[in-house]
């Protein structure tokens, strides 16, 4: 019943993400000129309920580029992104997506188990670091399997955290540049 309302709420994020999506960018603008902090917080806010749609982070960073400076950008979105893992990681358990991967992927599934078995950090940060790659994903492997919640933020947050500076940093300077070159 837990896996039905997650995919009925994951859904309608999507839904409502992909419909919406130009107004959610000029209402996110206005709120963050109104008032930074407020902007911040509903920025927070979104980095840490996306995990449950599983909508990658690299969506949220590109839409707050423009809205705020690089830095509290990048501390906000590793702030979320370390909520997401955590949250995605405790509900391992009541998506019970286990038993079905256990059922029709057996020896992948056990193959997967051994290699995260021996070298969890690493396989993490790789695989929070791939683009294509859904990070909250290895987060429910790892919350099945009950490595350490430790390991597993520390192995998101490497990975995670340096595509999202390079987009973030990056992203900001070529927006700057853009600005400059068109003389906005």
């Amino acid at each position: 019943m837990r896996l039905i309302g997650w995919l009925l709420f994951a859904a309608a994020f999507l839904l409502l993400y992909y419909l919406y999506r130009g107004r959610w960018d000029s209402e996110l603008r206005g709120l963050a000129e109104s008032s930074l902090l407020l902007g911040y917080a509903v920025y927070l806010t979104l980095g840490a309920v996306r995990g449950f749609t599983l909508i990658p982070v690299t969506n949220l960073v590109l839409l707050g580029i423009p809205l705020f400076p690089p830095l509290p950008l990048f501390l906000l979105t590793l702030a979320g992104i370390a909520v997401s893992s955590a949250c995605v990681y405790w509900f391992a358990d009541s998506l019970r997506l286990a038993e079905h991967f256990e059922n029709k992927h057996r020896a992948k599934t056990e193959r997967f188990r051994a290699a995260l078995g021996r070298n969890p950090t690493a396989i993490v940060v790789a695989w929070s670091f791939f683009p294509l790659a859904p990070t909250d994903l290895i987060c429910y492997v790892c919350g099945v399997m009950r490595m350490p919640l430790a390991r597993v933020l520390i192995g998101v947050l490497i990975g995670e955290g340096a595509i999202c500076a390079a987009y973030i940093f990056a992203g900001s300077g070529l927006l700057n540049l853009a600005w400059r070159w068109l003389g906005l």
